[in-house]
């Protein structure tokens, strides 16, 4: 079992992986970085952070490394199917294992949880506000792999479950009411909070939407360019009772790392509850995770 301040970053020069070793020098943890054709050893590791996808590929071996070194794993996956895959496959894991712990997933799943303590709700709501989406090479492969996976279906999270399913049809355009001021979103357009929020919450319906301005840029070619802006806004509603929560920020690549390295620090300071696979939200305390990121994230309740 690896000792010490030192975190293994795999992937650690991609763009995501970047900010993430940049996050952990700040913080004062020495970095083992390991690169796509390097050998996967963690034995001087005390933790092992996961930036490199598409995660359909890359959970499971280093998950395994992980296990058999006796280290907390984290990674930054946003991919549906592989998240689900983690879950399934590593649930009874000896270690901690914290899969989507960014800003797709991961973020959603904390604002989910700080509003209901865990208890049973009937509906979701999260909308991403984003100026833009110039995706990074690592996320289109991502999206590619998960595409190829789905055949040409769509996924929701409807009745309980997750549901894939056929439709042709371009997803309908809304008007959401974000805390800045309205803007026009696509409706179900499916990100990973549909995966991390029911494994611990009982919840009937999740529904998410994107602005129409990311999911343009998203279906582009063009380059990453500025850092986009973006607001997080998410309304839960059990029984009668109807709770909003959000959060605004930069850059969602950037804000992962410190979502990412936060979590590897509580993993390796006892600041957790499990070992096995948990998502954010059952793994921390999310109100008082989502507080110690104020100097990246503006929360609103």
């Amino acid at each position: 079992m690896g000792t010490g301040n030192r975190v293994a970053v795999v992937g650690a020069q991609g763009h995501t992986g970047r900010f993430v070793v940049d996050e952990l020098l700040r913080r004062g943890f020495a970095v083992q970085p390991i690169g796509r054709a390097d050998p996967l050893d963690l034995r001087d590791a005390a933790a092992v952070i996961n930036c490199a996808g598409p995660f359909a590929v890359t959970a499971g071996p280093v998950i395994s490394a992980a296990i058999e070194a006796g280290i907390p794993y984290v990674d930054v996956a946003a991919e549906i199917e592989a998240i689900t895959d983690t879950f399934t496959r590593f649930a009874g894991a000896p270690i901690p294992v914290v899969p989507a712990m960014a800003f797709f997933g991961g973020l959603a799943d904390l604002l989910v949880s700080a509003v209901t303590g865990g208890a049973p709700v009937d509906e979701i709501d999260v909308a991403y506000g984003l100026s833009g989406w110039s995706p990074t090479p690592g996320t289109r492969t991502a999206g590619a792999v998960s595409r190829e996976r789905r055949g040409g279906r769509r996924v929701r999270f409807t009745g309980g479950r997750l549901d894939y399913y056929r439709d042709d049809r371009d997803l309908p355009v809304v008007e959401w009411d974000f805390p800045p001021g309205p803007r026009p979103v696509l409706a179900g357009f499916t990100m990973a909070e549909v995966v991390t929020v029911p494994s611990h919450h009982e919840v009937g319906e999740i529904r998410t939407y994107m602005s129409v301005a990311a999911a343009r840029e998203l279906a582009s070619d063009a380059a990453r360019g500025e850092p986009e802006t973006f607001t997080v806004d998410v309304v839960v509603r059990a029984g009668g009772t109807r709770r909003r929560i959000s959060v605004s920020g930069r850059d969602i690549y950037a804000v992962s790392a410190p979502l990412a390295v936060e979590a590897a620090e509580r993993l390796l300071d006892g600041r957790n509850r499990s070992s096995g696979v948990l998502s954010a939200g059952a793994m921390f305390d999310a109100r008082d995770f989502l507080d110690s990121l104020a100097g990246h994230l503006r929360l609103a309740l």
